[in-house]
């Protein structure tokens, strides 16, 4: 038969839980991190291709504007993950923990990659339409 919970099982249960709520914001940091570093290292990536492609040639500083674009986005990921985890730990280290509703940093960076895949899009097609005349 199981023991009756004494108190400090139940402070016990409480430090385990609130562990385990440590490390998974850690693994959500970690998360982001790889996510910004990707952004960082493909809009660095897409410059130097197409550098390396065509020479000289920048057709209105597109893949530039590309570029900067998603690194600036990874910069922003970035910042915005390690202040959410800073958050979240003192919230976790609080006496008693309360919930605070926050601005969803996964819907920013979506609507920020849709907007600037279209820009993207519309750029290279507008070039091409160009050159095709």
């Amino acid at each position: 038969m199981a023991e009756p919970l004494g108190e400090n099982s139940r402070s016990d249960r409480d430090e385990l839980a609130r562990e385990r709520n440590r490390a998974a914001a850690g693994r959500t940091l970690l998360a982001w991190i790889r996510t910004s570093l990707s952004l960082i290292a493909f809009g660095f990536g897409i410059d130097r291709i197409v550098n390396a492609i065509s020479p000289g040639r920048h057709a209105l500083g597109l893949s530039a504007a590309v570029g900067l674009a998603f690194m600036a986005l990874g910069v922003y990921a970035l910042v915005d993950s390690t202040l959410h985890y800073r958050r979240e730990l003192q919230m976790l280290d609080a006496p008693r923990y309360t919930y605070q509703k926050r601005r969803s940093s996964e819907i920013v960076v979506a609507v920020i990659l849709s907007v600037i895949g279209a820009l993207g899009f519309v750029g290279i097609l507008t070039q091409a339409l160009l050159q095709g005349r």
